[in-house]
């Protein structure tokens, strides 16, 4: 494979995965609540990541050298901890009665809970 196609699919790879991380981010920074709030670490910043890592695997197994095998175990751990991450944060909102968006904007404007 000629040495500019690899370098061209991994720079791809890297751009695609920052802009998952960079939508990801603006995601966490700027979404209302704690509920909406982790769709973007969860979903976009993993496959972010996720793009950064297969580009990482391309760039330090070419050249004949042997597959990188850290890449493929950080991969693994991401995308096994993300959503079961996720999924505690959100039983314990639950569990705390944490409000969301819609009860914010119900609360605000009766002045009181219903």
């Amino acid at each position: 494979m000629p040495k500019i196609l690899i370098e061209a699919v991994i720079s791809f790879f890297l751009l695609l995965g920052g802009a998952f991380a960079l939508i990801g981010s603006i995601g966490l920074a700027r979404l209302p609540d704690l509920f909406t709030r982790l769709h973007g670490p969860t979903k976009a910043t993993t496959l972010g990541v996720g793009g950064i890592l297969v580009a990482s695997a391309l760039h330090f197994s070419t050249g004949g050298r042997t597959l990188s095998l850290h890449e493929l175990l950080v991969t693994l751990f991401l995308f096994a901890t993300a959503p079961v991450s996720a999924y505690l944060i959100a039983r314990a909102a639950l569990h705390l009665r944490a409000p969301s968006e819609p009860d914010k904007q119900r609360l605000d404007r009766t002045g009181a809970e219903e």
